[in-house]
């Protein structure tokens, strides 16, 4: 007889594919509806992980285009500064 393989352990990186396998063995052991029911909670915490993450690159953006305005603010009260100086 020939001896299939599962082409998802096939990858020829040895480090990867034990990786898989523990990641999956890790869910064998559970019973079916467990490991789809604590799939699912990751995948939900992960999900809310990353609400937070792109909130704080948001406030990130918005507070570097704050610091843009105000550093042009600041320069143009500068040059309106020496402008005044330079009649005395």
């Amino acid at each position: 007889m020939s001896e299939t393989k599962d082409a998802s352990y096939c990858t020829g990186n040895t480090v990867c594919d034990a990786f898989r396998y523990l990641g999956d063995a890790s869910y064998a052991v559970l019973p079916k509806d467990m490991a789809h029911q604590l799939g699912e909670l990751k995948k939900n915490f992960l999900g809310g992980v990353r609400w937070l993450i792109e909130k704080e690159i948001k406030w990130i953006d918005e507070r570097v285009a704050g610091g843009d305005r105000l550093r042009e603010e600041w320069q143009r009260h500068a040059r309106a500064g020496e402008d005044v100086g330079s009649g005395i």
